[in-house]
């Protein structure tokens, strides 16, 4: 599992977890604050009952007769109160009365525990003591919801306690409310949980994004590809790609002076042997024929050390470029005729039969005329030097697939297995069969570079019935370019 993706998981257990804690406490939390605020008026009716109760605390035994009425006549009253989601149609609150020794004198439910002994009870027992006395009972032992808070209040004769009246209220509508906010409280845990996660997501993708980009940038220098650095924007990523991208160039700068040196030093010890040698033997008496020939030889091996180093030259130029950087509209058609007209002493002194045929250009055909020209022209070249006098070279371009195809094949003596492996190496080239001399070794290479820069690609191969053939494929803009079935003319 990738690291980012581990980071992204730990972050979405970190937040779930957190959100899920949080809600956990915060409902748990609700009851108690709900209670509590429930506790606040009950106090405030406590007294307020108490205070009415004092007249009829006078005489030894009080009489409750009048408050037995009031709330008989309460408990029937009907009424609707919506209250958020709760709607309340009757009065739910307990009233009882007890005197200076706890004994219940009145009753508000239906005269149930007129004459027990609530003197134990806390909320009677510490009103008695001048304390603030309250409870929390449960009218049911096999529901844990069915709590009443009970608040007692004192009755003064004087400055004597004489009597508690205790206001109780059962708590199953502030479950209902409790209920309803832990609802929403879940709810709006989940909400903030995704916003959190989703955020996090965002900022996932914005930090994964250019990470990727810059791997894959990093798999395809490893591959050996051209390959342009992609836009990381200007953060710490960023910095850290364009740092690569000046790391990759220095390093393949060394690589690639190494690589030219080492080669270029093998190419050039051929010729300059040759030439060395011809300049020692001129030295020397000799026929003016034999010293004409050598003076010919020296001219032939100067040549080819001009043309070494101008092949150099273009390739270095174009291996250091990552990407086109003037496109044009390229007719292929004239393109081909140019090519096949600036080869034209070479085919007819070599006699041979040449055959192109390619359609008009397409119109999406776009890329840098001068390297496709030049890129042609070598692979033209080497079909007419490698085929016999009288040979047979075969110039076809066709569209395939949303490429473009350009295939050349010869009647040579084809690739030996030996090289077939090594055609597109700088510097190495086969003997050509008049016996001629080798070439530099760097067109091939130029093709595959030009092919690369557009889009392309480049393969060589012996064809069935004897000869080469190469098949030059570039991509056409502007469509979705699927590489292209394997040829089978």
């Amino acid at each position: 599992m990738k690291i980012r993706t581990r980071i992204f998981l730990v972050f979405v257990l970190v937040v779930a977890g957190g959100f899920y804690f949080l809600v956990q406490w915060l409902g748990n939390d609700l009851r108690p604050r709900y209670l509590e605020s429930l506790e606040e008026p009950l106090v405030d009716m406590a007294h307020v009952l108490a205070e009415l109760l004092t007249p009829e605390f006078t005489a030894e035994r009080p009489d409750t007769a009048r408050l037995r009425e009031i709330f008989e006549r309460i408990y029937q009253r009907r009424f609707s109160a919506q209250i958020y989601a709760l709607e309340k149609q009757r009065v739910d609150m307990r009233v009882y009365v007890t005197d200076a020794w706890g004994i219940v004198l009145f009753d508000s439910d239906a005269r149930h525990d007129e004459g027990q002994d609530y003197s134990r009870w806390n909320d009677v027992l510490l009103t008695l003591q001048g304390q603030y006395g309250a409870r929390s009972s449960g009218e049911d032992p096999l529901n844990p919801e069915s709590t009443v808070l009970y608040i007692a209040a004192p009755i003064y004769r004087g400055n004597d306690i004489v009597g508690v009246v205790s206001v109780g209220k059962p708590a199953r509508n502030a479950d209902q409310f409790i209920a309803f906010a832990k609802q929403k409280l879940a709810v709006g845990g989940l909400v903030a949980a995704l916003g959190v996660l989703g955020l996090g997501l965002v900022l996932y993708t914005w930090v994964s994004l250019p990470l990727q980009k810059l791997t894959r940038y990093a798999q395809a220098i490893k591959a050996g590809q051209r390959a342009a650095l992609p836009s990381l924007g200007r953060n710490e990523i960023g910095l850290m790609g364009t740092a690569m991208e000046d790391m990759r160039v220095a390093l393949e700068g060394k690589d690639y002076v190494e690589r030219y040196v080492q080669s270029l030093t093998h190419e050039l010890k051929s010729p300059l042997a040759a030439i060395r040698g011809a300049a020692e033997l001129l030295e020397e008496e000799m026929p003016a024929v034999q010293r004409q020939r050598f003076l010919t030889n020296i001219r032939t091996e100067t040549q080819r050390l001009q043309d070494l180093v101008d092949r150099v030259l273009e390739l270095a130029s174009l291996e250091k470029r990552q990407r086109l950087e003037k496109l044009e509209p390229v007719d292929w058609q004239a393109l081909l005729s140019e090519v096949v007209a600036s080869l034209g002493p070479s085919i007819t002194l070599k006699r041979i039969h040449m055959i192109c045929d390619s359609p008009a250009s397409p119109a999406e055909m776009r890329g840098e005329r001068f390297l496709l020209r030049q890129a042609v022209t070598n692979l033209l070249r080497n079909a007419v030097e490698f085929s016999p006098d009288g040979g047979r070279v075969e110039m076809m371009a066709y569209v395939e697939n949303g490429w473009l195809i350009t295939r050349i094949a010869d009647d040579g003596p084809g690739i030996p297995d030996y090289a077939q492996s090594r055609v597109f190496e700088r510097f190495y080239s086969l003997q050509r069969p008049d016996g001629g001399n080798k070439g530099t070794g760097l067109g091939l290479s130029f093709v595959k570079e030009v092919a690369e820069l557009h889009g392309g690609g480049i393969t060589l191969s012996n064809r069935e019935g004897g000869g080469a053939v190469a098949i030059l494929r570039l991509p056409l803009t502007g469509q979705d370019a699927v590489k292209p079935s394997s040829d089978p003319r």
